[in-house]
């Protein structure tokens, strides 16, 4: 079994707990309006790696990562399956904390089978929440987000831990009736187990450039701290609403 990898980080901090061996995958289905890697989009590229050489990689440092672990992101993820379930079961076989970085728009019912085996070797899922409506998810990714929220009541159903991430980006995803509705929807889950409002950066403009590909969020502004505590507030507000029910 071999994936395609688009990049490692070996001591990543902020994509799950403690420091983490981040392996991003290639190959995405998504086109975010404010994606930062869209040198990861195209499937079927990158460099090969077998389970085993990941291990490798990270039994090289594991002293760095006692209270850390593997996090696979993208990309997404999903798209390799059969790879990252077979990473995982490797992983905890080494008794190593697993975490998948998805959107989870590719998550599809009729293989839950495949997905019941991943989730057995899966300690933690970083779920993106991009938006809460379907139509304004459609204008931002390209697709719906119903795979998105099916995703989430399966963790919650079969008692995954997630952490929510939301990006918020200025007059995109940052509205107050937007925010509160997503709020609403994270109190109907009982696995959750924190929640990142994380603002909106320029960091990945240059990429495009580079590949040819127009940025269709030219001009808008790096999101402040502010603003992201502001919606933070409003998506808690959402799950008060759910819970007071």
């Amino acid at each position: 079994m071999k994936g395609f990898i688009h990049s490692i980080e070996s001591f990543g901090a902020v994509d799950g707990p403690g420091i983490r061996l981040v392996v991003f995958l290639q190959g995405c289905i998504l086109r975010c309006a404010y994606c930062h890697n869209p040198d990861t989009w195209k499937i079927g590229v990158g460099e090969e790696m077998t389970p085993g050489d990941i291990i490798e990689k990270y039994k090289r440092n594991r002293h760095f990562y006692k209270n850390g672990g593997i996090t696979v992101s993208g990309g997404e993820p999903l798209l390799q399956l059969d790879f990252l379930t077979e990473l995982f079961s490797i992983a905890k076989s080494e008794g190593i904390h697993t975490c998948i970085d998805t959107s989870g728009a590719v998550f599809d019912k009729k293989n839950s089978a495949k997905f019941d085996e991943l989730i057995k070797y899966t300690d933690l899922v970083l779920l993106d929440l991009k938006h809460i409506d379907c139509t304004k998810h459609t204008k931002i990714t390209g697709v719906g987000n119903k795979n998105v929220l099916e995703f989430a009541k399966y963790l919650d159903k079969n008692k995954v831990d997630v952490w929510i991430r939301h990006v918020v980006v200025p007059n995109l995803t940052d509205k107050e009736d937007d925010l509160i509705q997503l709020g609403k929807f994270i109190g109907t889950l009982q696995n959750v187990k924190a929640l990142e409002v994380i603002p909106y950066h320029t960091y990945g403009v240059k990429k495009y450039s580079e590949l040819g590909i127009q940025y269709r969020l030219e001009g808008t502004v790096s999101a402040s701290q502010e603003l992201a505590a502001t919606a933070r507030s409003y998506i808690i507000s959402g799950i008060k609403c759910t819970y007071i029910k």
